[in-house]
C-alpha cells in the first residue's frame, strides 16, 4: 500500500518559544507536531500491513481512523491566531478529508482485498483503489500545503523545507510500494493464468488447455518485455530478476504443455480402442486386432512416462520460481520497509 507524505516541515523564528502561541510560529508548530504524530501512526499501520494481509491488521487501520479524529477535535478547538481562521480551519478541513479516506476509500479496499486474487482484473481494480486513494491523499495535503506557506509568508516565519524521520520513512515507503506493485502485476498476470492451465489439464479439456496454454505464454511474453523498462528501487533488481525468472518459466511451461495435450488425446483414444477391443469376444479377435491393441497399449504407456516425465519436472521449477519469488518479496519488504512504533 503506498502513503502520501503529510505537510510536516521544521519553523525556524528568533522570537522566544512559548507554551501559549504567543506568536505565530508557536501557532503553527503545535498543528505541526500533531500532524506529525498523526503521520507517525499511520505509518505504523502501513509497515504492519505490508507484511500482512490488510484484514489481519484491521485494528490498526481503526487506529488510525480514531487517531485522525482526535487530532481533528485538538486542532478545532484551538483559537484563530489573531482573527484569522485560514491555516486552523483548512487544516480541520484536511482530517475531515483523512477521516473519509482512511474510514470508506481504505474500508472498501479492505473489502476488495477478499476477491483480489481471483483475477487479474480484481487485483489490478484492487491495486487502482489503492492508487486513487493515495491521490486524494496528495491533492488534499497539496492544498494543506499551500494554506500554511500563505500562513507563514503572512505572519514572517520562515519555513525550512528539511524532512524530519516520519517524512523521510513516508517518502520511502511510496516509492518502495510503488515499485513493488508494478513488478506484482507484471507477476500475476501469468501466476494466475497458470492456474487457469492447471485446472484445464486436471479436467482433460483439450480445447480449454490450448486457449489458456496460448493466453499464458502471450502474458509471459508480454510480462518480459515490459520488465525491460522497469528499473529496481534504490538499485536493487531483486524482484525484477525474481519475476524475470517466473515467466521465463511460465513461458517454457506453456512451450511443455504440448506434450500434456498429446497425453490426453493419445489417453482417450486408447480408452476408446480399449473398449472396442474388450467388446469383441476373445474368439473373433484377429491377429491384426491384437496387434493394434498392444501398439496402442506401448504408445499410451510411452505417452504417460514422458506424461510424468515432463509434469513432475514443470512441478519442480514452478515450486522453485514460486518460492524464489515469495522470498524475494519478502526480503524485500524486511531490507526496505521503514519501521515505525505505533504511537497509541
Amino acid at each position: 500500500m503506498t502513503l502520501c507524505s503529510a505537510f510536516i516541515l521544521l519553523f525556524f523564528y528568533e522570537t522566544t518559544k512559548a507554551q501559549s502561541f504567543d506568536n505565530a510560529g508557536d501557532y503553527m508548530g503545535y498543528i505541526g507536531k500533531a500532524n506529525e504524530d498523526l503521520q507517525a501512526t499511520y505509518l505504523s499501520y502501513l509497515s504492519a500491513v505490508a507484511h500482512n494481509r490488510a484484514k489481519k491488521v484491521e485494528k490498526r487501520r481503526m487506529d488510525v481512523v480514531t487517531a485522525i479524529s482526535d487530532t481533528r477535535y485538538k486542532v478545532q478547538g484551538m483559537p484563530a491566531w489573531k482573527g484569522d481562521k485560514s491555516y486552523r480551519d483548512t487544516t480541520v478541513v484536511y482530517l475531515k478529508i483523512l477521516n473519509i479516506i482512511f474510514n470508506e476509500d481504505y474500508g472498501k479496499i479492505v473489502n476488495m482485498e477478499e476477491i483480489a486474487e481471483q483475477s487479474y482484473d480484481a487485483m489490478e481494480a484492487y491495486m487502482m483503489a489503492q492508487e486513487k486513494a493515495n491521490e486524494k491523499l496528495q491533492d488534499a495535503s497539496q492544498r494543506q500545503q499551500d494554506v500554511q506557506k500563505a500562513f507563514a509568508a503572512k505572519y514572517n516565519i520562515k519555513l525550512i523545507n528539511s524532512e524530519n524521520d516520519i517524512d523521510r520513512k513516508s517518502k520511502e515507503a511510496n516509492a518502495l510500494m510503488k515499485h513493488y506493485d508494478e513488478v506484482y502485476l507484471t507477476f500475476f498476470k501469468p501466476y494466475k493464468q497458470d492456474m487457469y492451465l492447471t485446472d484445464a489439464v486436471n479436467k482433460k479439456n483439450v480445447v480449454s488447455i490450448e486457449e489458456n496454454k496460448n493466453s499464458l505464454k502471450k502474458f509471459a511474453e508480454e510480462g518480459l518485455k515490459k520488465l525491460q523498462g522497469f528499473r529496481g528501487y534504490n538499485g536493487d533488481g531483486s524482484l525484477i530478476v525474481a519475476c524475470r525468472e517466473a515467466l521465463q518459466y511460465y513461458k517454457n511451461e506453456a512451450d511443455q504443455t504440448q506434450v500434456i495435450t498429446d497425453f490426453v488425446l493419445k489417453e482417450d483414444n486408447f480408452n476408446k480402442l480399449k473398449k472396442a477391443f474388450d467388446s469383441k469376444p476373445a474368439g473373433k479377435r484377429t491377429q491384426a486386432d491384437v496387434d493394434d491393441y498392444n501398439k496402442a497399449v506401448k504408445d499410451f504407456n510411452d505417452a504417460v512416462n514422458n506424461y510424468n516425465k515432463v509434469n513432475k519436472q514443470l512441478n519442480k521449477e514452478r515450486d522453485k520460481a514460486i518460492n524464489n519469488w515469495n522470498d524475494e518479496v519478502k526480503k524485500y519488504l524486511d531490507n526496505y520497509m521503514p519501521v515505525q512504533r505505533k504511537t497509541y
